[in-house]
Formats: structure tokens, sequence, C-alpha cells
């Protein structure tokens, strides 16, 4: 797959990714209310949660590669959207792009992948919650047909303030 980054390897994430994964991911911890995380997270506390996405099954992590440098540009996730039995054909997904790779398609690349990976799944629809404003993961998500059923107001607080959720759900 290309993007304007140039050739970019979509793949299932693996346990080797975990430092460089933890690392972006607290970057949006440390950096931005697009997580309602607070705190940090060593690797060894991430790894239950790489291991919750294998290789196959609903719910999947997706790395995106740059195939000439193989540094890590991003990942998308499908996971469990809640933990009763009757909500298990749903599954809530994200996406998280390195800084500096952002708004040049990785999100997009990534979000096919995922889609195209559990199009094979028990699943009927996917949920994605948007922190309140964020225009463009509000612009990729609509661009690949999710739509927005609702927003929960001031539901997270965090850098002394309270933030809004917006709710998409998309077909699947």
């Amino acid at each position: 797959m290309t993007s304007e980054l140039g050739e970019v390897q979509v793949r299932p994430g693996v346990e080797s990714d975990l430092e460089v994964l933890t690392d972006l991911y607290n970057h949006y911890v440390r950096e931005t209310p697009i997580t309602f995380d607070t705190a940090n997270f060593t690797p060894e506390e991430r790894r239950p949660w790489l291991l919750s996405h294998p290789e196959d099954g609903p719910y999947r992590l997706m790395v995106a590669v740059d195939v000439d440098s193989q540094r890590i540009l991003g990942y998308a996730t499908s996971s469990p959207y809640r933990p009763k039995p009757a909500y298990s054909t749903s599954v809530e997904v994200t996406v998280y792009v390195a800084p500096d790779a952002g708004r040049r398609g990785v999100g997009t690349l990534l979000y096919k992948s995922l889609f195209e990976a559990l199009a094979d799944e028990d699943l009927h629809r996917a949920y994605a919650g948007i922190a309140q404003p964020n225009e463009a993961s509000t612009r990729l998500h609509e661009r690949l047909g999710f739509r927005h059923v609702g927003t929960y107001r001031e539901v997270g607080r965090k850098f002394g303030r309270y933030w809004d959720v917006a709710w998409y759900e998309k077909d699947l």
C-alpha cells in the first residue's frame, strides 16, 4: 500500500513492536485529550493490551510500517465494545498515527486493512469514540463510512477540563 509518505506495509502487530507502540501511545497520553489515560505506561504494563489482540479473531492489532526505514507509523485496533455476551458482534475501533505521520493517509490505510481483516468475522458493527474537538479524526471516520450517533457531554476530565466524546458507528 502507498501513502503520501511512500510505501507503507500494514501487518498484524507482534510482540517485538511493544516498545515502539507503547512510546507512540504515551505521546497521546501526555500531550492530548485523544485518550483519557492520564499516566504513561511501561511496555510491561502495556503487554496485556498487545496480547489481547491476536493475529486472528475479532480483536486485531494492525501496524503501519514504512517499508524503507521499517519505522512504525501507527496502529489500529479492534477491541471488545462491552464485556457482556450480547455485545460480542460489536467492536470498538481506534487508530493512532505517529505525530509526524498524520494527515498523509496512514490512518486510512490502517483502518482499511483492519476492516479487511475483520471481514470474515462474525461482527455486525464497529464503534469509535472521538474526544472533541478532533476534526481530523472526525473526517477520517466519516470518510470511511462511520456515522455520528451521539455525543457524551463532558464525560472525561483531563488537563484540568472536561471533554466531550462523539460516538460513531459503522456497519461491518
